[in-house]
């Protein structure tokens, strides 16, 4: 990223009302990435594997670049990471050589002019002052602003990642005053933006930290195995793999903390005065493992409720239908559609799991590409017959009207798209690979004609009918109440500060400079 371009306002804000002139590649670095701790009590355990297992678990999270930081009793960390999934890089020659009781590691989806190795996590940091590895899930909305402004005190950058913004601010609170859960309070209040992070310090402590809104999962738990391990996750799916117990999330602002002695435990919590508790509605939607729970909440039983209400909003009136989910995150609502409504379920559409995820990749070609390559119909369950397409939702609309014609190529008489999410009409400054409002399908064709745009969606992907799911459907099914939900790409409401103090933080960088 060239460091000299600079934006004189808030990025969130300019973005917004379009008033900066920047291009918007340089507004954020959008992730969505998956985190993991352990650590056992026993310093002669060796955790590499168990690290492995977890980041397999959360392999759904990203497919970009994977890795692994470890403490073996010598307070130094050890750091592996490169391009690729967690059985590319984390091979069982690459394990055997990282030992330690202590270790934390990462799965990292990126975009475009993003996939290095340099830009691969965990992050490690060190300073004549300190060293330390961060595992972080999140995007800083200010985080070009902050750059800049470390820049002008002197500090230099070795990648273009939002993470080594956060290392840095954290690097100079340790120069202040060597107190990890103080340094990662004060630095909250610089940061605006979404963030999950789990720490390793050199003498093999773990430190797990999710932002005041709570826009990213974080959970953690205890495995019993010859000895206790503390362990500290995106998803409670990484938990159950190992067996271990969920012992509960981290909460909007709370930082636990685990040694080796004590158990883990809540340890502190960031100010949130300037916050609303606002976790991703995306994560029930699409993201996360139906097998998870996120604050309490079943993934698979949300979507199985978001099916049901799509059933009763938007039903279709045919004998001669079958319900075919898009695989795998729209079998839940599905199911669900299909118990309400009572048309039966299909498998339709046969995926290649060797193919992953095509919204995220850069450029309409190339997800025309992995779609043709990722889905396959099935002929027999399908030809003659009116189809009910469950899709969890229509970000760009490429997928969608590649597969409505390819169902239609198969012998489906009619296709009636049915979509578990409300438009996404914004775009996403939180983390979410939703770039800007002209390629969001809904967003765009919302700015052409705002009373009309479903059924110019409808025509685009070219469906028999079109129906989405309402925003209080969406709510009624998660569970968790609007004041509890991000939904900034349905409604624009951005659940982040507005009064960042950026003189506090120049002079906090002048008065710390020297020492680090």
């Amino acid at each position: 990223m060239n460091n000299s371009i600079a934006c004189n306002a808030n990025c969130l804000r300019c973005a917004i009302s379009h008033q900066c002139s920047l291009p918007m590649k340089y507004h954020d670095l959008k992730e969505k990435c998956g985190i993991f701790g352990i650590l056992a009590h026993d310093t002669s355990k060796q955790v590499s594997q168990l690290t492995y297992n977890g980041l397999m678990a959360l392999q759904h999270r990203g497919q970009e670049a994977a890795g692994l930081s470890v403490v073996n009793g010598t307070n130094q960390i050890f750091t592996y990471k490169d391009l690729g999934l967690v059985s590319q890089v984390l091979t069982p020659q690459v394990l055997q050589k990282y030992w330690g009781n202590v270790s934390i590691g990462h799965v990292r989806y990126g975009t475009a002019g993003n996939a290095t190795a340099e830009n691969a996590q965990p992050y490690y940091f060190e300073t004549n002052h300190t060293s330390f590895s961060l595992a972080y899930n999140g995007n800083i909305v200010n985080y070009q602003l902050l750059k800049n402004q470390l820049i002008q005190n002197g500090r230099i950058f070795t990648s273009d990642a939002d993470t080594e913004v956060i290392a840095q601010l954290l690097a100079a609170e340790l120069a202040k005053k060597y107190d990890f859960i103080e340094g990662l309070k004060n630095i909250a209040s610089f940061l605006d933006g979404a963030y999950s992070l789990i720490i390793l310090t050199k003498q093999g402590e773990l430190f797990g930290v999710r932002d005041p809104t709570g826009f990213k999962p974080l959970c953690y738990g205890e495995l019993h195995d010859k000895c206790t391990h503390d362990v500290i996750a995106s998803e409670t799916c990484a938990l159950d793999i190992l067996g271990a117990s969920h012992l509960g999330d981290v909460r909007p602002g709370e930082i636990v903390y685990a040694n080796g002695t004590d158990k883990i435990q809540v340890v502190d919590k960031i100010p949130n005065e300037h916050y609303r508790k606002a976790i991703c509605m995306f994560e029930f939607v699409y993201f996360a493992r139906p097998d998870s729970y996120l604050d309490g909440v079943s993934v698979e039983t949300a979507r199985h409720k978001l099916g049901m209400n799509l059933a009763r909003s938007h039903p279709v009136d045919s004998d001669n239908a079958v319900i075919v989910p898009v695989p795998d995150s729209g079998r839940s609502a599905s199911l669900g559609y299909s118990q309400v409504s009572g048309i039966p379920y299909v498998e339709g559409l046969m995926k290649n799991r060797y193919v992953w995820r095509t919204f995220i990749q850069p450029g309409q070609r190339k997800r025309k590409e992995l779609v043709r390559q990722k889905l396959n119909p099935v002929r027999s369950s399908i030809s003659g017959k009116e189809v009910i397409l469950i899709d969890d939702s229509i970000v760009r609309g490429t997928t969608t009207a590649f597969i409505v014609n390819l169902l239609k190529q198969a012998g489906a008489e009619k296709v009636h798209v049915r979509v578990s999410c409300p438009p996404v009409i914004e775009p996403c400054y939180m983390g979410i690979d939703f770039p800007t409002k002209g390629e969001l399908i809904a967003g765009k064709w919302q700015l052409r004609d705002s009373e009309n745009y479903v059924e110019d969606i409808r025509q685009a992907i070219g469906a028999d009918s079109l129906g989405y799911q309402t925003i209080d459907g969406l709510v009624k099914s998660i569970g968790l109440g609007k004041d509890r939900l991000c939904m900034a790409c349905l409604n624009g409401d951005y659940p982040v500060k507005s009064d960042l103090n950026h003189l506090a933080l120049e002079t906090t960088f002048n008065k710390s400079r020297h020492r680090d």
